[in-house]
């Protein structure tokens, strides 16, 4: 089974751009109420994953930070724990399992490494029980 099948459009899906402050990431992740979203760049492509975890390491260890210093520092300053690893759209399903098992969603791209959107862990999940829920019936 091919993955597009899965896949959430980029359209559809809340990210930020690396040129973005600290301020207008964390604005952006609060208004949508996520915990993490992929980073683009201008062409497009993938460049990581921001999570409240890596903004709240930044805080901790950044020295003296105010949050109005928020909109004048680079979401590029922050430093990433651990960026979600992309697939390409060609992938099987095979390949995102293990993926799902450490990652809440999994960041597809084409084959110039464009981003054109995630995998969410739950809907694997769901389409999973979905099938198990039809092998039950018969």
């Amino acid at each position: 089974m091919n993955i597009a099948f899965f896949l959430t459009p980029k359209s559809e899906i809340v990210w930020v751009e690396n040129t973005f402050t600290v301020r207008q990431t964390m604005e952006k992740m609060e208004h949508h109420r996520y915990s993490a979203i992929p980073i683009l760049n201008k062409t497009g492509k993938y460049i990581g994953t921001i999570t409240e975890g890596d903004l709240l390491w930044y805080f901790k260890n950044g020295l003296e930070i105010t949050f109005k210093d928020t909109s004048k520092i680079s979401i590029n300053t922050v430093k990433r724990y651990k960026d979600n690893k992309p697939i390409s759209i060609n992938s099987q399903i095979e390949d995102i399992i293990s993926l799902a098992i450490l990652q809440g969603f999994i960041p597809v791209v084409d084959d110039q490494n464009i981003f054109i959107g995630i995998i969410k862990r739950s809907t694997i999940i769901k389409y999973f029980m979905d099938r198990q829920a039809k092998v039950s019936i018969k």
